[in-house]
């Protein structure tokens, strides 16, 4: 398989503070087994150029020319494996995967998971534990919906990821404007997924999710990672802890269930994230998706365990069956910091030093507007990340560390209602 002429096909680079992390071990692994690294990306490179071989500069979004740009590398190119990570281009990347026939999540895997109302459709009639979930088409047929399955419902778009437009509706006075933004929220996501939402059962409990590869339908669990959430109604991530030492790996229940899952959902190779709340009933799924977690999920996996995702990125993409062991044993976490309104940014100043910090850094440069749900989403404006012995330490640390971040901003009217949903930084891969 070595020899220059030999390519992984990457598609979309992702931003550099929050992919370079798997980019750098990636590159460095496929070139040990002597293969070079192609970028298909919608902008001129700029640090990228230190790990890709190659970059073709098309607008990604457009999958035509997707396609075409990626057709043209496979006609003077072997491509021997497809690499993506990020949410709006997993489908292009299963489609072209299955062309080039190389390993990959196959494009049922892929719409098994991105598409929400199939996810639910297949888990229940596989009788995997899940909220109850039914797709609706407008307001009426929502509040219809929503008085069988009981109050509090989640009201949620079919195939958007980040938790956008996701609401909590306590009853039917507040259901009109949770499926309102649901479903404006759906607009900016992938054509054949706009419009209506689904109504579903509220579970409670405690959100977790679950970074794992999976080959030649193995599902081999890489790190839990404990969710924390805030902004009610709304479901806004305000950060994770990952610990090497979660008794939640070693669940046997659980991750049956979750091997289960993934074979229902049609993925038999690729690496997916699972959210799931540890509900009084017991686990039940929340969502599966068909990539790596986001918000710097797999940096805290590597950081707590050793396990380094962009080297299994590469295995997986190879058809080979990743080594999934942990070399350290720690915990370590997130926490991102959101303004308490709507405002325009003139400054932040996060810390550089602090006890058990890896890394913070700004989120939002001079100018920017950040909007809070229903206006907008992943309003941040720093993270800090910290390592620790044990959750409880590194639970400590992250708000000793947060409370050192300075916001400078002032404040901004929210936009009038109906107004175009003002898409979060990052999911547009712009960047610097």
């Amino acid at each position: 398989m070595g020899g220059t002429d030999n390519v992984l096909l990457v598609i979309g680079s992702g931003l550099r503070m929050y992919r370079e992390y798997l980019v750098r071990p990636a590159a460095a692994y496929a070139r040990s087994l002597g293969l070079e690294l192609v970028l298909v990306n919608n902008l001129k490179p700029t640090w990228q150029s230190e790990y890709f071989d190659e970059i073709e500069v098309v607008n990604v979004f457009d999958h035509d020319l997707l396609f075409a740009a990626a057709r043209e590398i496979a006609a003077r190119r072997t491509v021997v494996g497809v690499l993506c990570w990020d949410e709006p281009l997993v489908m292009p990347a299963a489609v072209l995967a299955d062309e080039f026939g190389v390993p990959g999540l196959s494009v049922d895997g892929v719409t098994g998971c991105r598409d929400k109302h199939r996810t639910r459709t297949l888990l229940a009639e596989a009788g995997i534990a899940q909220p109850e979930s039914t797709m609706v088409h407008d307001e009426q047929e929502a509040a219809e919906v929503a008085a069988r399955t009981g109050y509090p419902v989640v009201v949620k778009p079919r195939a958007l990821g980040a938790s956008m437009g996701v609401v909590l509706a306590a009853d039917e006075s507040e259901l009109q404007a949770a499926y309102r933004t649901a479903s404006d929220a759906s607009l900016v996501g992938d054509e054949p997924y706009r419009g209506g939402a689904l109504i579903e059962e509220f579970a409670t409990g405690d959100e977790i999710s679950i970074d794992a590869a999976v080959h030649k339908g193995e599902y081999l669990p890489m790190f839990v990672a404990r969710k924390r959430t805030g902004h009610y109604p709304y479901f806004e991530e305000t950060g994770h802890v990952v610990d090497a030492a979660d008794p939640l790996l070693t669940d046997r229940g659980l991750m049956d269930m979750l091997a289960r899952a993934h074979e229902v959902l049609g993925v038999e190779n690729g690496l997916t994230h699972t959210e799931v709340r540890l509900s009084p009933r017991g686990p039940v799924i929340i969502e599966v998706n068909g990539r790596l977690g986001g918000d710097l999920i797999p940096f805290l996996g590597r950081t707590a365990t050793g396990i380094d995702p962009g080297v299994v990125l590469v295995d997986i993409a190879l058809g080979r069956r990743p080594e999934i062991a942990a070399t350290r044993s720690q915990a370590a976490g997130i926490r991102f910091g959101y303004p308490e309104q709507d405002c325009s940014v003139r400054a932040v100043r996060v810390p550089e030093q602090a006890p058990g910090l890896v890394v913070a850094a700004p989120m939002a440069d001079p100018g920017t507007v950040l909007r809070l749900p229903p206006g907008g989403y992943i309003a941040r404006h720093s993270f800090v990340v910290c390592e620790a012995a044990d959750t409880v330490q590194c639970d400590a640390r992250l708000d000793a560390a947060a409370a050192l971040v300075e916001l400078d901003a002032d404040p901004v009217v929210p936009p009038p209602s109906g107004s175009t949903l003002m898409m979060p930084a990052g999911l547009l891969d712009s960047d610097a």
